[in-house]
């Protein structure tokens, strides 16, 4: 609906980190997938694509995958109640896959009670549905941010780094070094600005990569066009990914990984 009034849109690339997140965690050590989701949110196309891209991905690279329901956050027992599940479930999952298990989270409310557990007991976490070094490492981790620090993801990226470190868990988790919301807001204004400008077209993907790169020094961007479920490619609506970083360990430089075709045909 939005792409049939806007002249760009942008959204986190599903499709191909479908196949790049299961790359990653073999890349880091892993031999097992955990995906853990909840019937809502696998309603939902791309996060249910998402998955389904994830699991062909792992039986090709040779990784066992495995499909984990956890509580809904928004049912009855609520996000407390959901952080507590997976708190208290853990153990038991590392105990029966093994600390050879990268694990995967489709909701942000999970995710913080994830980071916690793999940080103390073990196991891979590649990064977050929506990464950032702010999305559930302060909350697992104890990490506290002064006024000097806002703002500046390189010092946030370098003090969640330290305290990843210091729990022995350098190169078994990972991130994004920016937020994507903070990203794409900075970049897209400049963006608009050049195309008003009539410095770049609107919806020239080259001119947006270039743009972002800019506005997360550092960092590396990647992404396609997307194409809707009745196989119609919009060509002004791109989806994004930025390179993973590993804590401990730094870029897996997964923006210049090729994406196999035949991943963006699953459905």
């Amino acid at each position: 609906m939005i792409s049939e009034v806007a002249d760009l849109v942008t959204n986190p690339d599903s499709i191909a980190r479908g196949y790049l997140i299961v790359k990653a965690a073999k890349d880091m050590g892993a031999k097992k997938f955990m995906h853990i989701s909840f019937p809502r949110h696998l309603s939902y196309e791309l996060l249910s694509k998402r998955k389904n891209i994830m699991a062909e991905a792992s039986k090709d690279l040779g990784m066992e995958f495995i499909d984990m329901t956890a509580p809904d956050p928004v049912s009855d027992v609520g996000v407390a109640g959901a952080q507590q599940y997976i708190l208290e479930q853990m153990p038991s999952w590392l105990k029966k896959y093994g600390k050879e298990t990268a694990f995967f989270a489709t909701n942000d409310a999970h995710t913080e009670p994830l980071l916690k557990r793999v940080s103390e007991l073990g196991g891979y976490f590649v990064e977050a549905d929506l990464p950032s070094p702010t999305m559930g490492y302060p909350g697992a981790l104890g990490i506290q941010f002064d006024e000097s620090e806002k703002g500046n993801w390189p010092k946030i990226l370098e003090k969640v780094e330290k305290s990843v470190v210091a729990k022995n868990a350098g190169g078994r988790m990972g991130t994004w070094s920016y937020s994507y919301n903070f990203a794409i807001t900075s970049a897209l204004v400049d963006h608009a600005k050049g195309a008003v400008e009539e410095k770049v077209e609107i919806d020239d993907f080259d001119s947006l990569i270039e743009t972002l790169s800019k506005n997360t020094p550092g960092s590396k961007w990647n992404g396609s066009n997307y194409t809707d479920v009745r196989g119609i490619e919009k060509e002004h609506f791109y989806l994004l990914y930025q390179d993973t970083y590993v804590f401990g360990k730094g870029y897996l430089k997964m923006t210049e990984q090729e994406v196999p075709e035949k991943y963006f045909t699953i459905k």
